[in-house]
């Protein structure tokens, strides 16, 4: 498939995919390692890096979010794209791991229904994590979406 980049190792190096000629490194579990930054083209070199199917994956989340929430503003914080609401905070994150990528709402114990990641530990946040061959089930995460950005987000 088209711009699918593969390696998943430690400090594997791959290209950005945004034409700058640049390489990313994947840190272990293949999650892209992207200097914290703010607005669209930081996170959107992060999705371009993420390797193999997780790429596409990355684009779908991306556009969905971008569809539900217009206003919605980006970021990268610790290797991982951040959404939020001006003056509410950060409402969701995703992250690459080896098998899986992990969409966290850190407001997600507020979420009907609850997104089935988390434990007592894990306070509000709550996620889920999508796998290759998991169905995508886009009205849900799009509901989970939407529920999240009208909700307080994260404040660091």
């Amino acid at each position: 498939m088209a711009g699918e980049k593969s390696g998943t190792g430690n400090g594997d190096r791959q290209p950005s995919g945004a034409g700058d000629g640049k390489t990313v490194v994947l840190l272990s579990g293949g999650n892209p390692q992207i200097p914290k930054g703010d607005g669209d083209a930081p996170v959107q070199a992060y999705i371009a890096a993420m390797p193999g199917w997780t790429n596409g994956l990355g684009v779908r989340l991306d556009a969905l979010i971008v569809q539900t929430v217009p206003c919605v503003q980006k970021a990268i914080r610790w290797n991982s794209p951040f959404y939020g609401v001006e003056d509410q905070g950060w409402f969701l994150s995703f992250h690459v791991f080896t098998r899986y990528v992990k969409v966290t709402f850190f407001n997600g114990l507020s979420l009907r229904p609850v997104p089935p990641g988390g434990t007592e530990r894990s306070k509000d946040a709550r996620w889920i994590d999508i796998y290759e061959d998991d169905a995508f089930d886009e009205a849900q995460m799009e509901d989970w979406i939407r529920q999240a950005a009208a909700l307080p987000g994260w404040r660091p």
